[in-house]
């Protein structure tokens, strides 16, 4: 078999990255109680964290403060910082996100706790 055609068929069998569609809030509420819920409570209420269950008033839910929350831009290198950095591990392949035709590359863990933290708004 040639070198290119047992390349074509190694991609043809690689699982797909996850599609904008196929990260839910399902997967982020389980990321949320592995890696969030100490903090934020199991209800999203706050323990020693705030309180995230009134993020956003209706359709303003801050999509992208909180995803730079979650990642930790904005505090890169902040001795101050309580939250960790979850950008600086694996958060996932990425999932091409359009708005206005524009596509941006978004890690799936990313989108999927953004997407779970909107469904427990008050």
């Amino acid at each position: 078999m040639r070198p290119l055609a047992l390349l074509l068929l190694l991609a043809a069998c690689q699982p797909h990255p996850p599609t904008e569609a196929e990260v839910d809030a399902t997967r982020g509420a389980a990321l949320f109680a592995r890696d969030c819920s100490d903090c934020h409570g199991a209800d999203g209420t706050g323990v020693v964290g705030p309180d995230l269950t009134g993020l956003g008033q209706g359709d303003a839910f801050p999509t992208v403060r909180v995803m730079a929350q979650i990642d930790g831009l904005g505090r890169h290198g902040d001795p101050d910082a309580v939250m960790p950095e979850f950008g600086a591990g694996d958060m996932g392949d990425t999932v091409i996100v359009e708005e206005d035709g524009i596509g941006t590359p978004i890690p799936a863990d990313l989108l999927a706790l953004a997407t779970y933290l909107r469904t427990i708004q008050r």
